[in-house]
């Protein structure tokens, strides 16, 4: 059976990149990357979540590709990036320091945006040499930094053992998505986005996930069953925003609180009434507006000044 392709237009339909290459990461994985917009413009770097790929960021690619160098690549895989047989927090930090390396000039800073697992990876990266000397500032998307399947909320059970373990063998299934139908996309609904969520924003991230293999999904869920990345929060020293929907069944505003908590420097929680975990593709405005922001702030004035 095909895997589902894209949504081929409509704000969340993936632009055509200006470049593509491959990069090469520490262990000799291979990453799809994409550059988008002007080759001078201020730099964004766009790291996507679990069973996600580069095409969760087209209306993020879309607004800031005008006036911006966004850089958007596929998690080892997912996307076009193909499956590596190591999965391991740590290899998503070597990926991001890689594409880092071979995207932006020496001492060039960035803002990095992360959504779930993509926020997990800047967590990781925070104290690697390659992210110290290209990140300005980071925008930290639906994510935690640990307890993620103890705290997710998509079985709707009280918290507890049974909880847990209910929680990890959904999320862990390896059982097969199949294609996008009216089923799936209510499912879909219910465990990553709000209530509210417009049937076309439902039906691109539809796509996108049911577009990831099985295996991977099920290999990178084992990993984030075991994340435990306290510790790259205490190290993530750039300014760092937080964003998160009330209604995220996955990572639920308990994480986003404890980062901005957490994190030594805080630049703004925000917390989107009724939205769910899919931030970027619900409220893609607001996301946008925050990443421009923070290059506004920590990367125009800097290098202008």
């Amino acid at each position: 059976m095909s895997r589902p392709t894209h949504v081929t237009d409509g704000p969340y339909a993936p632009p055509a990149p200006a470049r593509e290459l491959a990069v090469t990461s520490a262990d000799g994985a291979r990453l799809h990357v994409e550059v988008h917009g002007p080759d001078d413009a201020p730099p964004v770097v766009l790291a996507h979540g679990w069973t996600c790929s580069t095409a969760f960021w087209a209306a993020q690619i879309r607004e800031l590709a005008t006036d911006h160098r966004v850089i958007a690549y596929d998690q080892r895989g997912h996307g076009r990036s193909p499956a590596s047989e190591v999965c391991g927090i740590e290899q998503l930090a070597d990926d991001l320091e890689a594409v880092l390396g071979a995207t932006l000039a020496p001492g060039e800073k960035a803002v990095v945006a992360g959504h779930s697992m993509g926020g997990m990876t800047v967590m990781a990266a925070a104290g690697r040499p390659a992210f110290r000397e290209h990140a300005a500032a980071v925008l930290l998307c639906s994510t935690g930094a640990s307890r993620l399947v103890a705290e997710s909320t998509v079985v709707p059970m009280r918290p507890g053992r049974v909880r847990t373990w209910l929680t990890g063998q959904v999320l862990g299934s390896r059982a097969p998505l199949g294609p996008v139908t009216p089923a799936a996309r209510r499912i879909l609904k219910y465990a990553t986005m709000g209530p509210g969520s417009a049937p076309h924003m439902v039906e691109a991230c539809a796509r996108i996930v049911h577009a990831c293999p099985r295996r991977v999904r099920h290999a990178w869920s084992r990993v984030l069953d075991r994340l435990d990345l306290d510790h790259g929060v205490a190290e993530l020293t750039v300014p760092a925003a937080v964003v998160v929907g009330t209604a995220d069944r996955l990572t639920p505003p308990v994480h986003a609180r404890s980062l901005a908590a957490a994190l030594p420097t805080c630049v703004g929680l925000t917390e989107l009434p009724g939205l769910g975990h899919m931030t970027p593709v619900e409220a893609p405005e607001l996301v946008s507006a925050r990443i421009r922001e923070l290059v506004v702030t920590y990367v125009q004035i800097k290098e202008g000044a």
